[in-house]
C-alpha cells in the first residue's frame, strides 16, 4: 500500500484531495443494504467488547464467578459480556478500563 501525504487548508475546500467514489455502487445501495451493514458493524463491536471484558478478567487471573464477585456485578452479566450478548456501558465500562490500566489499585479499592 502506498502512502501519499497532502497538505490541506481547512478553510479552503479546493485543497482537499478528490475522493474515489463508485457512483454506480453508491446509487445501487438500498436502505436494506445500509441496515444490514449497520447490524454487521454492531455485531463486530459487541465481539470487540466481549474480547476486552474477557481479557481484563483473564489478566487478573480470576474466574467469572470471582470476577463478578470482586466488581459486584451479577455472574450472568459477566457471562453476557464475554459471550457478546451484552456490552458493558457507563460505570461498568469505566471500571473495566481502570482494571485494565491499573489493576492493582482498582482491586485494592474494590476489596
Amino acid at each position: 500500500m502506498k502512502t501519499t501525504r497532502v497538505k490541506v487548508d481547512l478553510n479552503d475546500l479546493s485543497t482537499f484531495p478528490k475522493g474515489r467514489v463508485d457512483r454506480v455502487k453508491l446509487d445501487a445501495t438500498t436502505e436494506h443494504d445500509i441496515q444490514r451493514q449497520k447490524n454487521a458493524d454492531d455485531a463486530a463491536a459487541l465481539l470487540d467488547a466481549a474480547k476486552f471484558a474477557k481479557r481484563v478478567r483473564v489478566r487478573l487471573g480470576l474466574t467469572q464467578l470471582e470476577f463478578s464477585s470482586r466488581i459486584e456485578v451479577p455472574l450472568d452479566t459477566v457471562r453476557n459480556w464475554e459471550q457478546g450478548k451484552r456490552r458493558p456501558t457507563g460505570a461498568a465500562k469505566a471500571l473495566l478500563k481502570i482494571l485494565d490500566k491499573s489493576p492493582e489499585s482498582a482491586l485494592l479499592v474494590l476489596s
